[in-house]
């Protein structure tokens, strides 16, 4: 009797453990998703925008920052237009298998898509294949967050 309730908290604990290796579908840190910045505003004003504080909105476990009510409002009225591609990884390290971490200045709209990089360096190489970049990032995306 002992021996199956080892096993079944044994078991249990490998069920908690994958489940929490996995990553959330939004790339957030302390200061929100992209780094606190406004995904709007690379729409709008074609550069990243900090986003304020009193300008927020919680969306896909993730608190999302914007520079004004317009476009906090924009957002709210339809978020998959404006949330970045690969719930805000970066687009080359998703093509490439993995989700990572981004940087705001390292960015570009796409067919109307936002794309986030690693880094400026990272977005330069990715720039020069995005379309295949975009269509295998396609294909990975949502199982890079299986990945440890």
């Amino acid at each position: 009797m002992m021996k199956k309730y080892l096993l079944a908290g044994f078991c249990v604990m490998i069920l908690a453990c994958s489940v929490s290796a996995q990553k959330a579908e939004i790339y957030a840190t302390a200061k929100g998703a992209i780094k606190g910045y406004d995904p709007v505003a690379y729409f709008t004003e074609s550069k990243p925008v900090k986003g304020e504080k009193e300008f927020t909105y919680s969306w896909k476990g993730a608190e999302w920052y914007f520079a004004s009510t317009e476009n906090l409002e924009k957002f709210k009225a339809n978020p998959e237009k404006f949330a970045p591609q690969y719930g805000g990884y970066c687009a080359y390290g998703v093509a490439q298998g993995y989700a990572v971490k981004i940087e705001p200045e390292a960015w570009e709209i796409v067919d109307d898509k936002l794309y986030l990089n690693y880094n400026l360096k990272i977005q330069k190489d990715w720039q020069e294949k995005k379309q295949a970049y975009i269509s295998t990032a396609n294909t990975n995306w949502p199982n890079v967050l299986e990945k440890k």
